[in-house]
């Protein structure tokens, strides 16, 4: 197929989807269609978002070897005018069921008829729902009774109302919202800068390491607070934090939550739901992006207190290249290349060094200390071009003239697919920084990617939705339901948490607990508390990453067995991998750091883990310098082709 031909296919395939109402998604390791429309039942309009139980259309792996041109077809063959029809007439049957036991009983439907809008969940599932809701309501709900007490153990109704010191406060949210480079942060944080007290909570450690040096250097007595790191000021007024560190409990005068659009998001939303409904300060800043206003209004209508609105533009234009880049001969100072893995960003820098650019490497691997360093390099002009992913886009104040995609496509754990316009969005932002250029630029590598992120940043991104907010059970709530139940297995009560969340109340959802479920099943093995075994599986260890997962399992059996764990020193491996050694290495020791805080009994070297992740980060950056060098010197094979790597 020509790329005239690959790209008439992609449109039609854009176009089919959006004049069906619909958008493809991922979801339990498939690609399906996800469709949002209105029915009428009698005077009600009953809007839905799910996915049509023909919706599925295969396996990700599948799916990923099909032509654009056979994509479309399947498409045709799943979501159609009768398919449609099919979806309305069973929501329909759900809601005439739903609306007769509600008139019956004169209840209120409303609540249960939001369970149609789930947008990654199937229908009949959330069919399924909307009736276990009306039902409960109404009091003859067919559960066990194991269920119906863990239904009013987790009585998330009441969730804003756990937080009894933020409630007690008549709190005033200011939501600042705008683009990437329109000041939303300067006025918030001079604000808590002259405060007598306050708190920013970030998203990510290299943003509250970045606004406690800010703090700092305006002569604030400030400490710094993230799950791995402590900085402790003896006087402190304010504390800068990551925002799962939040304190519910110690009133303050201002506190600035940052990108507060993270609500929707399914891994981690959870922290700012319980940031703002729990977060006990006079004046709460919610600084992020537009989208978040509809969300924003609703959780604080919700849990009460007043709100105000401020709407920012850009301060610097953002303009696309009339052309992609093409080459990398034609690369400026000052560019910034976005590829969406480790690999494809340090064959990207090697690509840009042959060419005889200074270069600075960021990734998400990489530490935040070690990310900040290259970004300094590149700041103080000592390196000429970043290569990098994602991690530039939240966090790292890097003054690019334009911004290249190497490719509009990402892995989102399941598959490979367009990234979201959000998140181009997001990234193409940091082109143009105010006061060190008069406009941002951004470009596709190739005439393809070219036209796609044009489109992407084009489209109008969907609000964030007013309800559904994620929500992750706290020790008490878990200790409740264990309490209510009988139950003591970690697993089964976060099993029974998500399972009976949605029946209970539709303005909350449960987050993704999948990893931490995963870590729970072996947990429950040891000779743990249900204490001991809530911390150990919230540790911030990837289990799939083997070195990571075998430490941490040892720590935990350490733990059950009474005695200390020590801190092992790793010495690095040479050769080819000694990159990625070192960046697991660096992980290893903040794990360690993370368990020392909270049970320093059986983790007495957190000041070692510390010592050890400032060097480890240390070397990592040293590494990549010299890997630069070499790279710069090295003789270079010749390159064929319009692109090596970052080709889909």
């Amino acid at each position: 197929m020509t790329d005239i031909e690959s790209t008439e296919s992609s449109n039609a395939l854009s176009d089919y989807l959006h004049a069906h109402r619909a958008t493809l998604i991922t979801t339990d390791g498939s690609y399906a269609v996800s469709v949002h429309g209105e029915i009428a039942v009698g005077d009600r309009r009953i809007p839905y978002h799910l996915v049509p139980d023909a919706g599925f259309l295969g396996k990700t792996a599948k799916w990923r070897k099909l032509t654009t041109t056979a994509k479309l077809a399947l498409l045709q063959e799943r979501w159609n005018a009768a398919a449609l029809h099919t979806l309305e007439t069973a929501l329909r049957d759900c809601a005439d069921a739903v609306i007769d036991i509600a008139t019956e009983c004169e209840l209120d439907p409303t609540g249960a008829l939001n369970a149609l809008q789930a947008k990654y969940e199937r229908a009949s599932e959330r069919c399924k729902v909307a009736l276990a809701r009306i039902e409960a309501q109404q009091g003859t709900h067919a559960a066990t009774r194991q269920a119906e007490k863990t239904r009013n153990a987790v009585n998330l109704s009441l969730y804003p109302e756990s937080f009894t010191t933020a409630q007690a406060m008549p709190r005033h949210f200011i939501a600042v919202l705008g683009p990437t480079n329109s000041g939303k942060t300067h006025a918030a944080m001079e604000h808590l800068a002259q405060a007598r007290s306050g708190a920013y909570l970030a998203p990510l450690r290299l943003l509250a390491l970045e606004n406690y040096q800010r703090l700092l250097d305006a002569g604030v007595a400030v400490s710094l607070i993230t799950g791995e790191q402590r900085k402790l000021h003896p006087g402190a007024t304010h504390v800068a934090s990551t925002v799962e560190m939040f304190n519910p409990n110690k009133p303050i005068d201002v506190a600035v939550i940052d990108e507060i659009q993270l609500l929707d998001d399914p891994d981690r939303g959870a922290a700012w739901t319980a940031a703002v409904c729990g977060v006990p300060a006079n004046t709460v800043y919610l600084l992020g992006a537009l989208e978040a206003q509809q969300a924003i209004e609703s959780l604080v209508h919700r849990i009460g207190g007043t709100l105000e609105i401020r709407k920012l533009e850009r301060k610097s234009p953002l303009k696309m290249d009339p052309q992609p880049l093409g080459s990398l001969k034609n690369l400026k100072p000052g560019d910034v290349l976005i590829a969406f893995s480790r690999r494809e960003v340090l064959n990207w820098r090697d690509q840009a060094i042959a060419e005889g650019f200074a270069v600075s490497a960021i990734y998400g691997n990489l530490s935040p200390e070690v990310r900040q360093a290259q970004a300094e390099r590149f700041v103080s002009g000592d390196t000429k071009i970043i290569v990098g992913t994602d991690a530039i886009g939240m966090g790292l104040n890097t003054p690019a003239r334009r911004v290249i995609f190497t490719t509009s496509n990402k892995w989102d754990g399941y598959s490979e697919g367009t990234i979201t316009a959000a998140l181009a969005k997001q990234i193409a932002g940091r082109a143009g920084r105010f006061g060190a250029h008069e406009a941002g630029f951004v470009a596709g590598f190739d005439a393809r990617t070219h036209k796609v992120i044009t489109e992407l940043l084009r489209e109008k991104i969907d609000p964030l939705p007013a309800t559904g907010f994620f929500v992750a059970p706290n020790l008490d709530y878990l200790q409740q339901i264990s309490k209510a139940t009988g139950q003591t297995k970690l697993f089964a009560l976060l099993e029974l948490f998500t399972k009976h969340i949605n029946v209970h109340d539709e303005f909350f959802v449960p987050a993704n607990l999948s990893d931490q479920m995963e870590k729970a099943r072996w947990l429950d093995t040891l000779k743990l508390s249900l204490e001991d075994r809530y911390t150990f599986s919230l540790c911030p260890v990837s289990t799939k990453i083997p070195m990571l997962e075998n430490a941490l399992m040892d720590w935990a059996r350490d733990r059950a067995d009474g005695k200390p764990s020590p801190l092992l020193r790793i010495e690095g491996i040479g050769g080819r991998n000694a990159l990625q050694y070192l960046e697991d290495t660096c992980k290893l020791y903040a794990a360690y750091a993370w368990l020392g805080y909270r049970m320093a009994d059986t983790f007495p070297h957190e000041e070692l883990a510390q010592s050890l992740m400032k060097t480890t980060s240390e070397k990592i950056d040293l590494m990549l310098q010299q890997q630069n060098k070499r790279q710069a010197h090295a003789p270079q094979p010749k390159r064929g082709g319009r692109r090596r790597f970052g080709q889909h």
